[in-house]
């Protein structure tokens, strides 16, 4: 009888018990230049980051952010691509809602050089560079192509997906759809895009140097 009661107590002092939520964290790329982690916080929840290791996070919702040790507080959006020093601490969602994004960790370290727009199709919107990383917004409207361009291996965050192909400069084609939410590996390359489908593609290219 005494250990049947111990049971119900149990069971009814972990059901009046706060929540706790593990943050959801899913990796998606491993290689010998960055590790890619696809994260979700719930409200209130936090994300450390490796302490010795710099990295890009890039918000695929939007929502309101804290760095751990500081009061300050962010508004982000979907799409948004920051760089984080290593050390910077953790990543605390204080909204309301879900927060879902990609960090990529950089393994590499880096190269003091420049890249600029070198090679990318006009179009591409530049977001960072430094030592680490190159990173750039590529918005292709359905049923267009892009002017043929080069590119370094990169890290590919699809925020909105498409029927593509790539042209090679021999005129070989590719197929290279990605779908909404895919988070993927590319090697470096030169070729002309292509949206055959019907909807727009967006997507963050994020290159390790």
């Amino acid at each position: 009888m005494g250990l049947r009661n111990s049971v119900v107590f149990a069971v009814v002092a972990l059901s009046f018990a706060p929540a706790v939520l593990a943050a959801s964290s899913v990796e998606r790329i491993k290689n010998d230049k960055v590790v890619v982690t696809e994260e979700t916080l719930a409200a209130g929840e936090s994300e450390a980051a490796p302490d010795k290791l710099s990295s890009v996070v890039v918000y695929m919702s939007g929502g309101t952010v804290e760095i751990a040790g500081t009061a300050r507080k962010a508004k982000v959006k979907e799409g948004q691509t920051d760089f984080q020093a290593a050390g910077v601490g953790a990543l605390k969602n204080v909204g309301s809602a879900a927060l879902h994004f990609v960090r990529i960790d950089f393994l590499t370290a880096g190269k003091e050089e420049t890249w600029g727009a070198a090679g990318l199709s006009p179009h591409y919107v530049m977001l960072l560079e430094n030592k680490y990383v190159r990173a750039y917004d590529i918005k292709i409207p359905a049923q267009t192509f892009e002017p043929q361009h080069s590119h370094h291996d990169r890290v590919v965050v699809c925020l909105s997906g498409a029927e593509l192909e790539h042209i090679l400069p021999d005129g070989t084609k590719q197929p290279s759809t990605l779908k909404t939410g895919e988070v993927g590996w590319r090697l470096g390359a030169t070729h002309t895009g292509h949206n055959m489908g019907h909807t727009n593609l967006w997507v963050i290219a994020v290159e390790p140097k």
